[in-house]
């Protein structure tokens, strides 16, 4: 049975990061991906995706019979954030990122802007205290990135190992 995990980007700030990770995902996964206004970019349907409409929320993501096992929101503005913690679940995002923390299953918060105000701190930590991931895109040093792409992948890769999914993206730790 495939794993199946959803890709999800709100803001158009790091949306790249969200589409390169969905692309990286290995065939073996079933892809889901949601894609908020804001995020102004065309996506070509490819193989193993399907592309829900964000005010869609009677989506088959939406619901928890539908069996999801993970998601993923990169970038995840702090409006998102902020509906998440507060339990809102006004479009298809927040409503699947709903799904997955009464579900009890992996949610991974990439939020993309910074300095974080203390509200945007307190948000993290509600959701991080619920099971919530908090993973920005934030880049390490020891795998000796030189190029944009480079950074990409490490980021990536490091979402692929919360997501338990294997991957040489970046040069690991030695």
């Amino acid at each position: 049975m495939k794993r199946k995990i959803v890709v999800a980007t709100s803001g158009a700030s790091g949306v790249n990061l969200g589409i390169k990770t969905m692309k990286l995902l290995p065939k073996s996964v079933e892809k889901h991906f949601i894609m908020t206004k804001n995020s102004h970019v065309v996506l070509k349907k490819e193989n193993n995706l399907t592309i829900h409409d964000n005010e869609n929320i009677a989506a088959s993501v939406a619901s928890g019979s539908f069996g999801v096992d993970a998601m993923i929101i990169a970038p995840c503005s702090m409006n998102t954030l902020a509906k998440i913690a507060c339990g809102i679940s006004d479009n298809l995002v927040t409503r699947c990122a709903s799904v997955m923390i009464k579900e009890q299953k992996k949610l991974i918060l990439a939020p993309r802007e910074m300095p974080f105000s203390a509200i945007a701190l307190e948000n993290m930590l509600k959701l991080s205290r619920l099971g919530v991931i908090i993973a920005p895109p934030a880049i390490a040093y020891y795998s000796e990135q030189q190029t944009l792409e480079e950074m990409e992948n490490f980021i990536i890769g490091k979402w692929f190992d919360l997501l338990d999914i294997e991957h040489n993206l970046y040069k690991r730790w030695e």
